[in-house]
């Protein structure tokens, strides 16, 4: 069986760290792409990795380039490309001059990888999904939006650092955009089975809430330059081997929706299942009244994002 090929759409912090865990995992080949400037960080970053692929007793082929005919065929597209966040901007912030870029990304792998399964994670994230489905055309179970995953594993993660416990045994969903209006779901959390609730009194449960939906930002001001990048990477490639190995798990994904949760047209983060037909299904959840206003909340923020791309 011929090995997947793997395009990285930006060789920054992120970038290189999906290329070290394509190879850890043994995922494809991967061809990371930089701006001609840039192009000596691509290649420089693919060949230290593939330089320790004997080491990890991994057979991977990296490259790096300038040109998108290289990333021609790929099978999975994850799309980092654009500026990162720098302590006092917002997501926002960035949108117009990371809109430019994603015109560019998505015209060219329209071009180049037609069939394409595509991940899309630069800022504002709901907005450049958004854009990258509406200048690419393609359909929407193959273009997707990592947010939802990162979002829960940072509200899993600080629910563990709370009870002491295990973070593979906290089972959590976060709704909505990326961002300070997403919705953590601590009446669906459990742990071990058990409701959150139960576990921890409100008090402990909305500073839980309220350090996820700030997380972003608290990495942004403790880096001082840039934002997160290990886990939004980790984050990605939980996707990309879901839908490369048709492994169907139910992950937290910025998704177009047609009518679920009374939402259409946008991007937003809800529960997916991610297989060898992509998005191959959005799960409903039965949300209380105070959770759908969160939510509704939430969509206010996409839609403003999406109306300035004009697209």
């Amino acid at each position: 069986m011929a090995r997947k090929k793997i395009a990285l759409i930006g060789g920054g912090q992120i970038g290189g760290i999906l290329a070290l865990l394509i190879a850890q995992k043994e995922l494809g080949d991967a061809v990371m792409l930089e701006i001609p400037e840039k192009e000596g960080m691509a290649k420089g970053k693919t060949l230290d990795i593939f330089e320790g692929t004997p080491l990890m007793g991994v057979d991977c082929n990296l490259s790096g380039t300038s040109d998108y005919q290289d990333i021609k065929g790929s099978d999975v597209v994850i799309v980092t490309a654009g500026l990162p966040r720098k302590p006092g901007m917002s997501r926002e912030d960035l949108l117009d001059v990371n809109l430019k870029i994603m015109k560019n990304v998505a015209e060219n792998v329209k071009k180049y990888c037609p069939d394409a399964f595509c991940i899309v994670l630069t800022n504002p994230l709901d907005a450049m999904v958004y854009s990258f489905k509406k200048i690419s055309g393609f359909p929407k179970n193959r273009v997707v939006g990592m947010a939802g995953i990162l979002d829960t594993g940072r509200y899993q993660s600080f629910i563990a650092l709370e009870l002491g416990i295990s973070t593979e045994d906290v089972a959590a969903t976060v709704l909505g955009g990326h961002g300070p209006t997403m919705v953590p779901l601590p009446r669906l959390t459990t742990v071990g089975g058990i409701p959150l609730t139960e576990l921890l009194p409100q008090d402990k449960i909305d500073a839980i809430v309220d350090r996820t939906r700030k997380a972003g930002t608290e990495i942004v001001g403790l880096l001082g330059n840039g934002s997160a990048f290990f886990s939004p990477a980790i984050s990605a490639i939980e996707m990309a081997e879901s839908y490369i190995k048709d492994k169907k798990r139910i992950l937290a994904c910025a998704a177009l929706l047609e009518g679920e949760y009374g939402i259409k047209g946008y991007y937003i983060g809800v529960p997916v299942v991610i297989g060898a037909g992509g998005v191959e299904k959005v799960l409903e959840i039965k949300l209380n009244d105070d959770e759908k206003a969160m939510l509704m909340n939430s969509l206010e923020a996409v839609k403003k994002a999406v109306a300035e791309t004009k697209l």
